[in-house]
């Protein structure tokens, strides 16, 4: 069983920059790849970026690339999601999740493990 809990959610201006954080309790954390999604109202839980269990390999959505990162910590069961130049469509629940497999996964289905969800808000 794998608990995880994002934060670092908030209100920011188009432009601004916010990092999530997704600490990670339970099974181990450091041979999981790790993923975020984001879900907007009315639209079904999209992809945004991965990272592999060591960390040597990333995935990124096209809308995300050059401007978020994706990061993680081993030694501190957490992963992070650098967002820069954000953008009033980047608003949206983003969601932690943890999969079973140590490879980058880009699809929901690959991850069994799920975050309660961190609220972005971009403002223009």
């Amino acid at each position: 069983q794998v608990q995880l809990v994002e934060s670092g959610g908030g209100l920011v201006q188009a432009g601004g920059s916010l990092r999530l954080s997704c600490a990670a309790s339970g099974r181990t954390f450091s041979r999981s790849a790790m993923g975020w999604f984001r879900q907007a109202p009315g639209k079904e839980r999209e992809f945004v970026a991965a990272i592999s269990w060591s960390g040597s390999s990333t995935s990124y959505a096209d809308f995300v690339k050059g401007r978020f990162t994706i990061s993680r910590d081993n030694a501190k069961n957490t992963v992070y999601l650098r967002m820069n130049s954000l953008k009033p469509e980047d608003t949206a629940v983003y969601y932690c999740a943890a999969s079973a497999l140590g490879l980058v996964r880009t699809t929901p289905s690959g991850y069994g493990y799920w975050g309660q969800g961190t609220q972005v808000t971009v403002s223009s």
